[in-house]
Protein backbone atom coordinates (compact mmCIF):
# COMPACT_ATOMS: atom_id res chain seq x y z
CA UNK A 1 0.00 0.00 0.00
CA UNK A 2 1.90 3.40 -0.90
CA UNK A 3 1.63 5.88 1.79
CA UNK A 4 0.34 9.78 0.31
CA UNK A 5 1.64 12.76 1.80
CA UNK A 6 -1.22 15.37 2.31
CA UNK A 7 0.29 19.16 2.71
CA UNK A 8 -0.65 21.10 6.05
CA UNK A 9 0.28 24.60 7.39
CA UNK A 10 0.71 24.43 11.39
CA UNK A 11 1.81 28.19 12.93
CA UNK A 12 2.59 29.27 9.63
CA UNK A 13 4.79 26.63 8.93
CA UNK A 14 4.52 23.72 6.15
CA UNK A 15 4.20 20.15 7.56
CA UNK A 16 3.84 16.65 5.59
CA UNK A 17 2.27 14.01 6.92
CA UNK A 18 2.74 10.43 5.53
CA UNK A 19 -0.10 8.48 7.80
CA UNK A 20 -3.49 9.32 9.28
CA UNK A 21 -3.27 10.90 12.07
CA UNK A 22 -5.34 12.70 14.21
CA UNK A 23 -5.60 15.83 16.01
CA UNK A 24 -4.41 14.52 19.61
CA UNK A 25 -1.74 12.49 17.58
CA UNK A 26 -0.41 15.84 15.38
CA UNK A 27 0.17 17.91 18.59
CA UNK A 28 2.07 15.61 20.33
CA UNK A 29 4.33 14.64 17.57
CA UNK A 30 5.05 18.96 17.25
CA UNK A 31 5.90 18.65 21.05
CA UNK A 32 2.64 21.13 21.88
CA UNK A 33 1.09 20.60 25.57
CA UNK A 34 -1.87 18.95 26.19
CA UNK A 35 -3.22 22.08 28.66
CA UNK A 36 -3.66 25.54 28.19
CA UNK A 37 -3.83 25.73 24.37
CA UNK A 38 -6.66 26.07 21.37
CA UNK A 39 -6.65 24.92 18.18
CA UNK A 40 -8.24 26.54 15.07
CA UNK A 41 -8.99 24.68 11.72
CA UNK A 42 -8.95 27.31 9.03
CA UNK A 43 -10.29 29.85 11.75
CA UNK A 44 -12.77 28.06 13.38
CA UNK A 45 -12.25 26.82 16.72
CA UNK A 46 -11.59 23.16 17.30
CA UNK A 47 -12.95 21.76 21.01
CA UNK A 48 -10.62 19.37 22.69
CA UNK A 49 -13.63 17.30 23.08
CA UNK A 50 -13.03 16.48 19.02
CA UNK A 51 -9.41 16.30 18.76
CA UNK A 52 -9.04 12.58 19.23
CA UNK A 53 -11.85 11.74 16.64
CA UNK A 54 -10.87 14.43 14.23
CA UNK A 55 -8.90 13.44 11.16
CA UNK A 56 -6.48 15.84 10.04
CA UNK A 57 -7.14 16.20 6.24
CA UNK A 58 -5.36 17.78 3.28
CA UNK A 59 -4.71 21.52 3.05
CA UNK A 60 -5.72 22.58 6.35
CA UNK A 61 -4.24 25.73 7.79
CA UNK A 62 -4.34 24.49 11.82
CA UNK A 63 -3.33 27.15 14.66
CA UNK A 64 -2.29 26.30 17.84
CA UNK A 65 -3.07 29.19 20.72
CA UNK A 66 -1.24 28.98 23.67
CA UNK A 67 -3.04 30.77 26.86
CA UNK A 68 -1.15 33.67 28.47
CA UNK A 69 -1.89 35.27 31.48
CA UNK A 70 -1.89 39.66 31.61
CA UNK A 71 -3.72 42.41 32.90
Amino acid sequence: MTQVAIGITVNGEDHLLTEDMTMTRLLDKLGMPEKGIAVAVDGAVLPKSRWDTTSIEKGWTIDVLTAVQGG
